[in-house]
C-alpha cells in the first residue's frame, strides 16, 4: 500500500482537519506544503490536484482527491477509523450538524473574522460590536449542542476535529480568549483537546511561536 501525500499548508484550518484525522487514526502520511497565498511557490501542476486552486488535496496509490469532507470519508472507509465515527444515529446526525456549523458560520466568524482581523490586519481591539456578536453566537450555538465531554458524547468524533482548529486560532487572538472566556464549557474542552497527541503533532506555527 502507498503511503498517503496530503497537499496543503501547516496554517490551515482544513489541512489540519485531515491531519487531525490521519494522526488519530495513526496512519503515515507526508505533507507537501503548497502555500495557496504564495502564487509564485505554487506547482504549476497543482490545479490538476484541486481545480479552484485550494487545499487540501490528497493522492493515495495514484488516487487524488480534493475538499476536506470527501477526504475524511475516504480515510475513515479505507483505513477504518470507524472510531471517529457515533454509532448511534442521532448522536451522527448531531455531529454532522456541528460539523456544518462550523464550516458555514464558525470558521468565517471566528478565524477570519476574529483571528485574522486582530492578529493579521491590524485591528488589534479595533474589532466591530457586531464581528463580535456574530463570533459569540457562533460559540454559544456549539455550546448548546455539544455534550461535556466531548463535542458528542464520551468518545472523540469528527466534530471534535473539525472544531479544534477554529477555536485554537480563536484562542490567539485576545478578543478571541475574551469570547471563549464566555462559554467556559468550549474553553474547557479546547483546554483538554491540547493535550491530544494529535493536537500538539500538528500546531498551527502561530501556535508554536507563542509556546
Amino acid at each position: 500500500m502507498g503511503r498517503l501525500a496530503l497537499f496543503g499548508a501547516t496554517y490551515s484550518v482544513y489541512v489540519r482537519i485531515v491531519r487531525l484525522v490521519l494522526e488519530e487514526a495513526g496512519t503515515p502520511y507526508d505533507l507537501i506544503e503548497i502555500d495557496i497565498f504564495d502564487r509564485d511557490k505554487v506547482p504549476p501542476d497543482y490545479a490538476e490536484r484541486h481545480p479552484f486552486n485550494r487545499i487540501p488535496a490528497l493522492e493515495h496509490d495514484g488516487f487524488r482527491l480534493f475538499e476536506t469532507d470527501a477526504i475524511v470519508a475516504y480515510l475513515l472507509d479505507r483505513f477504518g477509523a470507524h472510531e471517529l465515527m457515533p454509532d448511534e444515529v442521532q448522536a451522527r446526525a448531531r455531529m454532522r450538524q456541528l460539523m456544518r456549523v462550523a464550516d458555514n458560520y464558525a470558521y468565517r466568524a471566528l478565524v477570519w473574522g476574529i483571528y485574522i482581523e486582530e492578529m493579521e490586519r491590524g485591528r488589534l481591539g479595533l474589532l466591530t460590536s457586531d464581528e463580535l456578536a456574530r463570533a459569540g453566537k457562533c460559540l454559544r450555538v456549539l455550546a448548546d449542542l455539544s455534550t461535556p465531554d466531548f463535542l458528542v458524547g464520551q468518545r472523540l468524533t469528527l466534530a471534535d476535529l473539525w472544531l479544534q482548529p477554529m477555536l485554537a486560532y480563536l484562542d490567539l487572538a485576545p478578543a478571541g480568549r475574551a469570547l471563549l472566556r464566555e462559554v467556559p464549557e468550549l474553553a474547557a474542552w479546547l483546554a483538554r483537546m491540547r493535550q491530544r497527541r494529535a493536537v500538539v503533532a500538528t500546531r498551527f506555527p502561530a501556535e508554536q511561536r507563542g509556546a
